[in-house]
């Protein structure tokens, strides 16, 4: 279904009890709904959770921004290594805005949030500026953007900058199954025709690479977020895989760091994605971490 969230229509995808313990997912760079695998959301929803999906801004079936145009990569790769500010069609503080239009359309007043790689940047955002709407808080695979830390590897942006010649169902998910052998966990391989399937299931969906490209530059834009981190409240839950070469463990670490009160789970062998395998880790996590908002008291409409 679509909602007018932050006054742009965005797709959701609304799954368990109506009166189960609201946990909002953010997708990454690119990404869509879907991208949080079904199995995830169903450990989720047998857990008690009222588990909401949604496509970003310029992903998916969510409204797009083509009007803004194509931004040009190596220009804002350029300002933002001289450190000169950097012009985006939008910020993520926009998109962290949507994430709260979603909960007003859906008439919840705060959930439990978790955001995997640039959907963990916005949710500090939403974290920060909005403390009463956040019940409980999962980092996945993200980062600060502080430039102190350990950056993807020359392989890993490479793999991301890469753009298919062919815009073929087929060749792009041949592309996709490319970009994830190099980003993805070299100890939790997917059986590639399966996976190759659900990344065909996904291109057919929809395939908006000028909306990730603008994603990207407004990644670049935001800057260091680590005055935000202090200000964040929700008792917070990071999980980084220790073999990610997109996000480096350092980045993890990081924010485990300077987010009070914090707990960490590092996963050995684990890369840029979410294996099937750790899904049951994942969903613990997210469970643990939402059980201390309830000990704390905050697990409740504010």
């Amino acid at each position: 279904m679509q909602v007018c969230a932050n006054g742009i229509a965005i797709e959701v995808d609304d799954r368990g009890p109506p009166g189960g313990e609201p946990l909002l997912l953010i997708m990454g760079l690119g990404m869509q709904l879907v991208g949080w695998p079904d199995e995830l959301v169903a450990d989720l929803v047998s857990r008690g959770f009222r588990v909401i999906r949604f496509d970003n801004r310029d992903a998916g079936l969510s409204q797009g921004f083509d009007h803004l145009g194509v931004p040009n990569i190596a220009l804002a790769g350029l300002q933002h290594l001289v450190h000169w500010p950097v012009r985006a069609p939008y910020s993520l503080a926009d998109m962290s805005r949507d994430a709260l239009g979603v909960l007003d359309a859906l008439g919840i007043s705060s959930a439990h949030v978790c955001g995997a790689s640039l959907g963990g940047m916005v949710a500090q955002h939403l974290a920060a500026e909005y403390p009463q709407r956040v019940r409980s808080l999962c980092l996945l695979m993200t980062t600060s953007g502080s430039r102190r830390l350990p950056q993807a590897t020359m392989a890993a942006r490479s793999a991301m900058l890469y753009r298919p010649a062919s815009g073929d169902p087929g060749a792009l998910a041949d592309h996709l199954m490319k970009v994830f052998q190099v980003i993805g966990s070299p100890a939790y391989r997917p059986e590639p025709e399966a996976f190759r399937q659900r990344l065909l299931r996904s291109v057919q969906r929809a395939w908006r690479p000028s909306g990730t490209l603008r994603q990207l530059v407004a990644v670049a834009a935001d800057g260091d977020r680590t005055p935000l981190l202090a200000r964040i409240q929700a008792p917070t839950h990071v999980i980084h895989g220790m073999a990610d070469p997109l996000v480096p463990l350092a980045n993890g670490q990081d924010l485990a760091r300077r987010i009070p009160g914090a707990t960490s789970d590092w996963v050995e062998g684990m890369g840029h994605d979410l294996p099937l395998a750790l899904l049951p880790r994942i969903a613990e996590g997210i469970t643990a971490n939402a059980s201390r908002a309830v000990k704390q008291g905050v697990s409740q409409p504010r």
